[in-house]
Formats: C-alpha cells, sequence, structure tokens
C-alpha cells in the first residue's frame, strides 16, 4: 500500500516510517515545515499528488503544559488539524489512523481503561485530543482512533531520557509516585499501528504496553536496567505544581475482539536502552 505520514520528523512519526518500510509499504512522510495540517488546501494538493492508500496523523501538539498557555494554537493541532487531515483522506478515498492518548480520561476509575469507558479529560491537551478523535470520526468512516499511553522512543525527548540524564548530573532524582500509566515504547507502537491498516477494524483502538506502572517505579526501573547508582525519591502530583492536571491512573486495557497486544514496558524499556546503546556507539547521538 501507498501511506503518508504526518508528523514525520517526531518521535512517534519516524518510527512509523520505518515500520511501514519494514513491512513492504510504499512511504511518503512530511514533518511541520514540509506539510501544515492546519492548512486545508495544503493537505489537499499533497494528497492529490500522494494519494495514499492510508494516512497516519502523527502530527501533535504535545506540550502538556503548555497548551493550557495556548489553548487555541494547541485545538487548532490537535482538534482541527486532525479534521483537516481526516477531510482530506476522504476526498482522495484514503483511509485514516489518528493516535490519541490516555489523558482523554480523569483517572478517577481506579482500574484500566477499555474503549467504552466515558471520557472527561481535565487538561486542555486532554481536550484538544478528544476534540481531534471526533473530528476524524466524523470526517472518515474508514478511521482508526488509537489511545495510547506515556509514549518514550529514540527520536524525541522523553521521559527515559530525562531520567538518564539527571541521574549522571545529579544522583539524585524525585518522582511522582500517584500517576499510574502504561509506558509505551514507540518502536513497538508504530509495528503495532501498521499491522492494524491490514484490518478493516475501523473505531477506537487502546494500543499501549502491556503492563502499568507509576512514574516513580518506571524511573526506579529505568535505573536498574541501565546499570546506575541513582537515589529515587517519591513525591505527590501536587508537589510538583504543573499547570495541567494529570490522571491519577491512566494506564490502558482494551475489550476488543481481536487486539493487537504490545510486548511489556519493561521490554520496551530494554529495547530503547538497547536501542540508545547501539547509537552512542556509533557516535550517533
Amino acid at each position: 500500500m501507498k501511506l503518508l505520514v504526518t508528523g514525520a520528523r517526531g518521535m512517534l512519526g519516524s518510527d512509523v516510517m520505518l515500520a511501514a518500510e519494514n513491512a513492504g509499504h510504499a512511504v511518503r512522510g512530511f514533518g511541520h515545515t514540509e506539510l501544515d495540517i492546519t492548512d486545508p488546501d495544503a493537505l489537499r494538493n499533497r494528497f492529490e499528488i500522494e494519494r495514499p492508500d492510508v494516512v497516519f496523523n502523527c502530527a501533535a501538539w504535545t506540550d502538556v503544559d503548555g497548551a493550557e498557555d495556548e489553548p487555541a494554537q494547541a485545538l487548532a493541532v490537535n482538534g482541527a488539524g486532525a479534521g483537516n487531515v481526516a477531510t482530506a483522506a476522504a476526498e482522495f478515498g484514503a483511509r485514516v489512523v489518528y493516535i490519541s492518548t490516555d489523558y482523554v480520561f480523569d483517572g478517577t476509575k481506579g482500574d484500566d481503561y477499555v474503549e467504552s469507558d466515558a471520557v472527561n479529560p481535565t487538561s486542555i491537551y486532554g481536550q484538544t485530543k478528544l476534540a481531534g478523535e471526533e473530528a476524524t470520526i466524523a470526517a472518515n468512516r474508514r478511521s482508526y482512533v488509537v489511545r495510547s499511553s506515556w509514549l518514550f522512543g529514540i527520536n524525541g525527548p522523553n521521559f527515559v531520557d530525562t531520567m538518564l540524564r539527571l541521574g549522571k548530573t545529579h544522583g539524585q532524582v524525585l518522582v511522582v509516585h500517584d500517576q499510574v500509566g502504561s509506558p509505551t515504547y514507540t518502536w513497538h507502537l508504530a509495528h503495532g499501528l501498521v499491522r492494524l491498516i491490514d484490518s478493516d477494524a475501523f473505531g477506537l483502538h487502546h494500543m499501549a504496553a502491556a503492563g502499568s506502572c507509576s512514574w516513580y517505579e518506571f524511573a526506579r526501573e529505568i535505573f536498574e536496567r541501565a546499570e546506575m547508582e541513582v537515589t529515587t525519591l517519591s513525591a505527590t502530583t501536587e508537589m510538583f505544581g504543573r499547570k495541567a492536571p494529570r490522571p491519577a491512573h491512566s494506564a490502558l486495557a482494551t475489550e476488543n475482539r481481536h487486539p493487537i497486544e504490545l510486548p511489556t514496558w519493561q521490554e520496551g524499556l530494554a529495547g530503547y536502552l538497547a536501542q540508545r546503546r547501539s547509537l552512542e556507539e556509533e557516535g550517533a547521538i
């Protein structure tokens, strides 16, 4: 199939590009400066040239706290922009994959969330991503809306990289223990997304790493696997005073009959660290 990826220079988009190429698809990818999803005319012109069978919309406003200060800009990308992509795809007969987030939930369920659970985003970021879900589904009847959680990958800033850097320079870190999610390696997610388009299972999908943990537990596992002696202290979300509220428990599960299951978050972490070491040895990072 012929695939087009928006946000192709980002952490997830770059992995989707490679996973799709490895699966034998013809892939074209465009970063923000090459294709602005807030510009409907630019999208139509590009889709008319490329004529894709499937569009992966990996373009996103990902600054959770920044969205609280710039809600209109975040909505333009995550909400209206997603609708623009889905509309243009539909006009040219293409399916569309929209990547959403566990932050569409408020975290009060006390258990992992499945696709039929009621959404109630508490942050501007979560609200804009929910708007993108709704716009995508409304604009393109052949759409896959995929929610994932706590992404980390080699091609962008992420929690694992931050912990490794702080561990080297400080020897002691403070991490929240009252937020629980499913840390997901973007390389694993990318392969899952590419597998998804082999089906006509349109609609909502939860696709995140198996298992769950708190940020504190995640940090401890990072240092243990990296063989770093770092003192990890726990804190509450309130102590950090972040602008955007975060759900207390937003780990994802699925009730779909034939779900695409990803490896555990521990396996994802091991894969990320191995990939990072390999690139360091090559002098690539």
